[in-house]
């Protein structure tokens, strides 16, 4: 094992990878509640829905693992799964076994592009600027998302965002976890963010939620039994290739698929390894055909098992944080998601409050690259704040990606140094324009 996972090179150890692995899941398995309850909107089985998650998604990470040896995990995408069921199964009334249908033809279109290397040279035509950028916007994402979840950030109609009630014991609790977590860290203290996790779990059994219950809901019972998987399992359709009046409903869907869960991964690649330490100073990415290969076919699975597209996600940055260096760290997360099948009671019992402070630690750790961009260059700087802020302000990775692109292709052309832009980064930044004017027929 160690030497699979090359654990020496990569100056880790078996302990810390398991920490890591154990954190990266803990970080990402709401998405074992969350995913199934916005499908079941479109007809699917709910039951059935949370096997197929946590199937696809140990799958799909155990893929990666071995394919990569990366600390990536991979789940069903928040956001592209709102978009296949309220958009495209509710919205455009299309049937959930033909959107899976458009799921697997964008997962071939998604391993075409890998294999003869295309996202490869979208990845080398991102400056390393705005790589940088990327991944401080990443961190700014999951730090917001992280506030919002502990209740520290909410919604207000005048001022968009504002704090929370402070007093509240949920929102009390959150805010003493974000402060354990920064002393331990601190401290430097081996496994800091699970310990967190752990501790505001168990304090949250004792402390009550201000609506009769306690912030921890304790779990009817520790197992459960798994549903089967058969009312999703291979039940997608093609039925819109069969007539031109379908086919060119399907094509705007697939092509926003296409585009949103391309640049989502391809942030998410960069942001975390970034943070891992793989990305040279020059930009370059060891082995990164290896892992967009693995994302590729993890889409094609997706619509095999009967959910939306799997992406990799920004939460594999809290495994980061937490020594994670190998696939080892993403092998113990697929072994979690398994294991999830057994426990989820025991799993969805740990409150969104626990987990937050972990996301809030990662994204302070994610932004710290913010001190490699040349500030003092506006060339430079322009695109990248641009970038830093899009992302969390939009609530898309894709978008923020675009923005920042668009905006570097044009500073370029606008300076006189238009051939120090990539040609392939201003065909990538065109696309980007036409789709937020509008003139693509795809949407936002």
């Amino acid at each position: 094992m160690k030497r699979f996972f090359k654990l020496s090179e990569n100056q880790t150890t078996v302990p810390r990878e398991l920490a890591a692995g154990v954190t990266t899941f803990a970080a990402m398995a709401y998405i074992l509640a969350v995913n199934p309850a916005i499908l079941a909107v479109t007809g699917m089985d709910k039951g059935a829905l949370v096997t197929v998650t946590a199937l696809t998604s140990a799958m799909a990470t155990a893929l990666m693992a071995l394919l990569s040896n990366y600390p990536l995990a991979l789940a069903p995408g928040m956001g592209i799964n709102a978009f296949f069921a309220f958009t495209v199964c509710v919205g455009l009334k299309v049937p959930w076994p033909e959107a899976l249908g458009m799921v697997f033809v964008n997962g071939v279109i998604f391993l075409v592009l890998s294999a003869t290397g295309v996202r490869e040279r979208i990845i080398g035509a991102i400056p390393y600027s705005l790589k940088l950028a990327i991944t401080c916007g990443i961190g700014l994402f999951i730090a917001f998302i992280g506030l919002k979840n502990g209740g520290v950030i909410v919604s207000d109609p005048a001022t968009y965002v504002t704090h929370g009630d402070f007093s509240s014991p949920p929102v009390a609790l959150c805010l003493a976890g974000i402060v354990l977590t920064a002393v331990l860290v601190i401290r430097r203290v081996p496994g800091a963010i699970v310990l967190t996790i752990t501790a505001v779990t168990v304090a949250g059994l004792f402390i009550p939620d201000g609506a009769g219950g306690t912030i921890t809901r304790r779990p009817g019972s520790l197992l459960s039994w798994p549903q089967s998987p058969a009312p999703l399992f291979l039940h997608l359709r093609f039925g819109f290739l069969g007539s031109w009046a379908q086919f060119r409903q399907a094509v705007p869907i697939i092509l926003t698929l296409l585009l949103v869960d391309m640049f989502d991964n391809i942030g998410t690649l960069i942001g975390v390894t970034k943070r891992a330490g793989y990305l040279g100073p020059d930009g370059r990415l060891p082995r990164a055909g290896r892992a967009l290969v693995a994302d590729s076919v993890a889409t094609i699975l997706s619509s095999l098992m009967g959910t939306s597209t799997v992406t990799s996600y920004i939460e594999s940055a809290a495994g980061v944080e937490a020594g994670g260096r190998t696939g080892l760290t993403t092998l113990v997360t697929a072994a979690c998601l398994l294991l999830s099948l057994v426990l989820t009671p025991l799993i969805l019992a740990v409150p969104a409050v626990a987990t937050a402070p972990a996301l809030v630690a990662v994204g302070i750790f994610m932004m710290q690259s913010i001190a490699e961009i040349p500030m003092g260059d506006f060339r430079e700087a322009a695109p990248a704040v641009l970038t830093i802020l899009a992302i969390p302000l939009c609530f898309s990775i894709a978008s923020g990606i675009g923005l920042g692109l668009i905006a570097a292709a044009l500073i370029a052309l606008g300076t006189g140094r238009a051939r120090s832009f990539p040609a392939f980064g201003y065909a990538i930044a065109a696309i980007f324009l036409a789709q937020f004017l509008g003139i693509f027929p795809f949407g936002k």
